[in-house]
């Protein structure tokens, strides 16, 4: 393998998951400190995603697609959040989940709904990983579940046909 193998284009994945993680965290800061948006990108961008916080070194973050997670959740939320709570068990909308999971919930749906670029296998495992990060098991299998049954309605293409899974 040469070193331009593993330069740049093998770091464009790990990128991307940091900045999902990233947009995560801060729905989730604006979700309970009410914290606007203006604040919130100008303080992950200029503090967190990339930088050295408390002796560890965070990955670098795909900044553009931080910003279309974090701008595209604010903006398509009225749209996001009753297909979410759709997705959810019967007897829990997306407004009694904790703010963690409410934030990846929402991230991913945006994501399903707004990013076709993107495979829905891909996100659904992009956010399972970013709810490991935060969440026990069974709140990740909650993710897994809910993205999954998302997926199936938004993307039922992806899933059927030839070459589906």
């Amino acid at each position: 393998m040469s070193d331009a193998a593993s330069g740049p284009a093998t770091s464009w994945p790990m990128k991307k998951s940091a900045a999902r993680l990233g947009a995560v965290q801060a729905l989730y800061q604006m979700d309970l400190a009410q914290t606007p948006i203006h604040d919130i990108l100008a303080q992950f961008e200029s503090h967190w995603l990339g930088q050295e916080v408390e002796g560890t070194q965070l990955p670098e973050a795909d900044i553009k697609l931080f910003r279309a997670v974090v701008e595209g959740v604010l903006s398509e939320q009225r749209a996001i959040d009753p297909l979410v709570d759709k997705a959810l068990s019967r007897g829990w909308p997306l407004r009694r989940v904790e703010a963690v999971l409410r934030a990846v919930l929402r991230a991913g749906a945006f994501e399903l709904l707004a990013r076709p670029d993107v495979p829905a296998r891909v996100v659904i495992a992009e956010y399972v990983n970013v709810a490991g990060a935060f969440l026990d098991r069974d709140e990740t299998g909650m993710v897994n579940a809910v993205l999954d049954a998302l997926a199936h309605e938004l993307r039922a293409r992806e899933f059927s046909g030839p070459g589906a899974a």
